[in-house]
């Protein structure tokens, strides 16, 4: 296009100049107008906790200046609906082209495929572009063209794969794009109120949202910390991960950037035969592939938010105990390491991936709550909660993978501290009742001798609680929750059902174990064959448009049938994307009062279920949004976020 062009560029996840594709290709045309969209209502049930909330108010105010530099200001709009907004700027600035960066997640897949075809409707030309992933997800498939359901022949593929290299490069200038419309200030987004700024203002301690403090981490990191890290991840304290995650979600960082960054070091140390720093940039790049097949499963498998991939959990009786999910919220089982992680959590937005893996194993396991209790609650209180990414881990640790936890594994709290906390220092900072502990006893105080007790100070049932359950009940409770849970998906397929449920550990696998055959699986399992090295079936707009599943029962913004959008769609270069996964951070103070879900505690928030449902290419089925209800599998359990919880 030439410079008569005026070109919207609708920021979201992608708060960058930097390696930008969407911000670079609209700095090529003309005038420009960054818009960044705020529109609660659309968040529904994923309305965002107060400490990620608190990023991206930072975040929005790093890009401001920074786009303020290059000559044009980021136009922030507070609303009802995106797609009105988005059209009030258009109509205000006679613009007649909208770039943006794709997103892979149920919710925004919708939001995305309605805005082009309305746009489309009114040949306003729309172009998005891949800045989240190092392939997109119908780029990566097995022999038989089929979309992988097991993490390492998936990551293995990808590694395999070209990848372009170049990154896009960032404007030196750019031309505002003019018009008359309501602007909003950052207070009026209403992304902080009054009661949380004390609470936020700990946060600043800690964390420096904004790009160019992203690029600050990242060379940090790979240049001071990265050798080492594969032998410091398995400490559960102090800063012991990349701490990269947060401004990988809000995209701040370019992931093709950390990508190829770690693998300029690996082949370093490769030349040098550092064997210490292989295994450690090895590590790490598989920690950006697990968040690249987060984004994977998500896509083609658009369900897994509200159930399982594999079925093997559609009878499981989950134990809707709400007074046992608000011990386990409150840091308060009884079982220190699984205490001290949540108290953490809470207190700092934050805790270690190796945490965050015992506290979901705890409550799904050892409580039997339901994990999508667990999912909805990391959703409110990390300050790098990332839907994809919960999905894949809440999944993993339930079993529901096909090479995820074994749904009998059952791991001691007891015996984990003492692999990752062996001198308890973690327990005792997070957990001041037990700092006079000895080490000997710190991870199991119910054992230890009256003397003990009373020297350290702990009398347990008072200020410190007794375990809410025994380790020799929970493992009986698992059992025989795994019994009911056979016995009547035996019942099912004797009734003539052709969904047979199917566990990873009837195949004899344990933590990640990839051995069996994937064609084992589709036969016995309920996962889809999600077909996409073919012809698509699924495709919005042209052919090289993002694939998008197609949606069906709309209520907002639905197209009549038989339209076709005109839009045009850049087909770009995979950009390189990674997710530092779960990191730590420096410890800011516990709070002693009640903790209630963060996600509460803005006066703002609004709970509302999207009615969206979606159906996957070639005829897979999935499960209505629409259904209130914690997890398809266990109809009878309630929500607990759904309404409000007492935490007095």
């Amino acid at each position: 296009m030439g410079s008569s062009s005026k070109t919207i560029v609708w920021f979201r996840r992608d708060l960058r100049i930097e390696d930008n594709p969407a911000l670079a290709a609209a700095a090529r045309d003309g005038s420009v107008l960054p818009v960044y969209i705020w529109c609660p209502k659309e968040e529904g049930q994923f309305y965002p906790g107060r400490v990620s909330r608190w990023w991206l108010k930072e975040s929005l105010i790093h890009l401001d200046q920074s786009l303020r530099s290059l000559g044009v200001e980021l136009v922030l709009i507070k609303a009802e609906s995106t797609l009105d907004a988005m059209l009030e700027c258009i109509n205000a600035t006679g613009a007649n082209k909208v770039v943006f960066n794709r997103l892979y997640d149920p919710v925004s897949l919708v939001r995305d495929h309605n805005i082009k075809q309305k746009l489309g409707e009114l040949n306003i030309s729309v172009h998005s572009y891949n800045r989240d992933l190092l392939y997109e997800p119908w780029e990566v498939y097995d022999e038989k063209g089929h979309a992988f359901t097991t993490f390492a022949p998936f990551w293995d593929k990808c590694l395999n794969m070209h990848m372009d290299p170049a990154s896009f490069p960032t404007p030196w200038r750019l031309v505002p794009a003019t018009g008359s419309f309501k602007k909003f200030s950052i207070r009026d987004l209403g992304l902080e109120n009054d009661s949380e700024k004390s609470s936020n203002d700990l946060l600043k301690r800690a964390w420096s949202p904004g790009w160019t403090n992203a690029n600050k981490a990242l060379t940090e990191f790979v240049e001071q910390h990265l050798l080492e890290y594969s032998k410091c991840r398995v400490k559960v304290g102090g800063n012991s991960t990349s701490l990269l995650s947060p401004y990988l979600h809000f995209g701040e960082l370019s992931v093709r950037k950390v990508f190829h960054s770690v693998q300029m070091k690996l082949m370093v140390w490769a030349n040098e035969g550092n064997s210490c720093g292989l295994e450690s940039a090895n590590m790490y790049l598989r920690a950006i592939g697990f968040r690249e097949y987060s984004r994977y499963l998500c896509f083609n498998f658009p369900f897994t938010h509200e159930r399982s991939l594999l079925s093997n959990l559609k009878y499981f009786p989950w134990n809707s105990d709400q007074t046992l999910f608000k011990a386990w919220r409150q840091g308060r089982t009884g079982y220190p390491l699984v205490d001290a992680g949540m108290r953490e959590l809470w207190a700092t937005g934050w805790t270690h991936n190796r945490m965050r893996v015992i506290v979901a194993s705890f409550c799904v396991k050892f409580l039997l709550l339901p994990w999508r209790w667990g999912m909805k609650y990391f959703w409110d209180t990390l300050l790098d909660a990332d839907l994809e990414c919960d999905i894949l881990g809440w999944q993993y640790i339930s079993g529901s993978l096909p090479d995820g936890h074994d749904l009998h594994r059952l791991d001691d709290p007891e015996l984990q501290g003492s692999k990752y906390d062996p001198e308890g220092e973690y327990i005792r900072q997070w957990l001041p009742e037990l700092a006079r502990m000895p080490a000997e006893w710190i991870h199991h105080p119910w054992d230890a001798p009256a003397t003990v007790l009373k020297a350290a100070g702990v009398e347990l049932g008072f200020n410190y609680p007794k375990p809410v359950i025994e380790i020799d009940t929970a493992r009986e409770n698992l059992t025989e929750a795994i019994c009911l849970m056979q016995g009547k998906a035996g019942a099912e397929e004797t009734n003539g059902t052709n969904e047979v449920v199917v566990d990873s550990f009837e195949k004899g696998g344990n933590t990640g174990d990839t051995r069996f055959d994937n064609s084992e699986i589709f036969r016995k399992s309920s996962i889809p064959e999600v077909v996409l090295n073919g012809k698509p079936s699924c495709i919005s707009g042209s052919s090289r448009d993002q694939r998008v599943p197609s949606m069906q029962n709309m209520t907002n913004n639905l197209l009549p049938n038989g339209k076709r959008p005109r839009i045009t769609v850049e087909d770009r270069a995979p950009e390189p994307n990674m997710n530092a996964c779960y990191e730590n951070t420096e410890a800011l103070s516990v709070q002693e009062e009640d903790m209630c879900s963060t996600a509460e505690s803005s006066s703002a928030k609004k709970q509302t279920t999207s009615s969206f449902s979606f159906c996957v290419p070639h005829g897979c089925s999935v499960s209505s949004k629409g259904k209130e209800l914690l997890d398809c599998e266990s109809s009878d359990v309630k929500p607990p976020w759904k309404e409000h919880v007492d935490e007095e």
